[in-house]
């Protein structure tokens, strides 16, 4: 992405699996922040800063101990820039190294919610509260600030939870142990929002600005021949596709492939996306393919991997009927990141469009949304004046429902998956409790319950609902939905589908349960 006039703020990325979600927060705060990679060394860091016009650096968390990574020199070339630097978690850590503070095993360890004591409110803490409920991640804590430093708050095992340090001739330094990015953290908007007020950006960017950036981004990366765009009617790739054909006109040829794993309902529903979206897709049914190839395979993974191949296998004869030579997709960050994509990520699970496509797939990937999240592209389709039904769609997996039907995927579990999915669907929507919500849906797991119908036994399937509360998928919280609309859903699930003889409702969030439950 091309920088702005004003600069941006850099998110050196150590590795943790939240790195990215520092720079997602600072944009919605209207912040025009990028990740780089900690693995590029200090020399790295400052030939990015020179060319991104650097205003503000965050060293971010991440998964080893600052006595073992070698990552002196990374934090010493941010402060060596003369601009305001903030350590999260393991950055918090390194900085209070390099600086001359005093860092150990902690107290005690502290995962999850923790509270926090604020000490001094004149500083990044400003307008919070004296006692903050956050999302911690740590065995190792600072023990001693660094010298001249003020503490800022403390916690059970963190001595030094945050601190603040002026440095001679330069701006302040700022390192906090929680994860302020983290929608669980109390607070950690404002927390950000303070620091980035110190580098003059605060307000200046919105992910609208970047449309005619993305379309000749998409231009330069297909200057001639013909692209197909894989759409499935969500708001990613209908963005991508969009934002696609604004660059290539009539070279641009949307595909839709009716896999049979969609939920109900939901090649009419984003068909009818597509077209109010100005695309016009070639439509392919491969429904039977899909499930001869799912045919035996139960594992999670490979079910993914399945999907992804034979998805692969037919959009490349759709591609090669037509003639292309780019493949547009819609792949967004989380994707990425939950694929192992990134340096330094673990593989989550595998999504059809990042690491599921089958190798040597023979066309060149356009994918304008890769370091995008899912509130952002939502923010970009606004900026596009795009349906306002494909704004509040929620989302729906790649390889759909396969990852809902616990186990084989067969005829028989699918078309109960497909009902029970829509039931839930069609309660949380008619009682109006959509709004704010995720996502939401059922699964039908491989557990298989005693239950009573017609006043005999019966012996059927587990079916469990899932509904969530998020802003970008990196984490998610169970909604607490009305008991009501629970019971609903519950007595229309058995009722109507009589393979089911029980409904259940997760409350687990993410982490650290992942959203689908494949």
């Amino acid at each position: 992405m091309e920088v702005p006039a004003g600069g941006s703020v850099l998110v050196v990325d150590f590795g943790g699996q939240y790195a990215h979600l520092i720079t997602r927060a600072l944009r919605s705060l209207g912040v025009f922040a990028l990740l780089v990679s900690a693995s590029q060394g200090a020399s790295g860091l400052l030939r990015e800063a020179s060319q991104r016009g650097a205003r503000g650096v965050v060293l971010s968390g991440g998964p080893s101990s600052v006595w073992e990574a070698g990552h002196d020199g990374v934090a010493e070339a941010a402060l060596s820039l003369g601009v305001p630097v903030l350590g999260i978690c393991y950055g918090h850590q390194l900085l209070a190294k390099v600086l001359g503070g005093r860092v150990g095993r902690a107290p005690r360890g502290e995962f999850g919610p923790t509270i926090v004591e604020v000490l001094e409110e004149d500083t990044i803490l400003r307008g919070l509260p004296g006692r903050l409920r956050v999302w911690m991640s740590h065995n190792d804590a600072v023990l001693e600030p660094p010298p001249g430093a003020r503490v800022l708050a403390r916690s059970p095992g963190s001595p030094v939870a945050a601190f603040e340090l002026q440095r001679p001739g330069g701006p302040r330094v700022y390192g906090v142990q929680w994860h302020p990015e983290v929608a669980h953290s109390q607070g950690g908007l404002e927390l950000l929002g303070n620091w980035a007020s110190l580098t003059g950006l605060l307000g200046t960017w919105r992910p609208g600005d970047i449309v005619g950036e993305l379309v000749e981004q998409v231009r330069r990366a297909a200057p001639a021949g013909v692209a197909v765009a894989a759409v499935s009617g969500g708001v990613d790739s209908t963005v991508a596709a969009v934002i696609a054909q604004m660059a290539l006109r009539e070279r641009l040829v949307p595909v839709f492939i009716d896999h049979g794993l969609h939920p109900e309902g939901e090649v009419e529903r984003a068909l009818g996306i597509l077209r109010g979206s100005g695309l016009d897709p070639v439509v392919v049914d491969a429904q039977e393919e899909f499930l001869s190839a799912l045919r035996g395979v139960v594992d999670p993974e490979e079910k993914r991997r399945v999907v992804g191949r034979v998805y692969g296998e037919v959009l490349l004869r759709e591609a090669r009927r037509l003639g292309a030579e780019y493949l547009v997709q819609g792949t967004i960050y989380p994707d990425v990141i939950e694929s192992g994509a990134r340096p330094g990520a673990d593989v989550i699970k595998t999504h059809h469009n990042v690491g599921g496509l089958p190798k040597g797939l023979g066309l060149k990937l356009i994918e304008p949304l890769r370091w995008l999240y899912k509130d952002e592209v939502r923010e970009i389709a606004r900026a596009l004046r795009l349906p306002r039904e494909l704004l509040e769609k929620q989302p729906v997996p790649g390889p759909g429902l396969a990852v809902r039907v616990e186990g084989e995927v067969t005829p028989e579990k699918l078309a109960i998956a497909k009902r029970a999915d829509a039931i839930v669907r069609e309660v949380v929507e008619r009682r109006g409790l959509h709004r704010g919500l995720w996502q939401y849906f059922a699964v039908l797991t491989a557990s298989r319950a005693t239950g009573v119908k017609g006043d005999r036994r019966s012996y059927g399937y587990v079916v469990a609902v899932r509904v969530v509360e998020s802003r970008e998928a990196m984490t998610a919280a169970p909604a607490r939905l009305p008991w009501e609309a629970l019971e609903e859903m519950a007595a229309r699930i058995t009722g109507e589908i009589p393979g089911v003889t029980r409904v259940v409702y997760d409350v687990t969030p993410k982490p650290p349960a992942t959203i689908e439950w494949e």
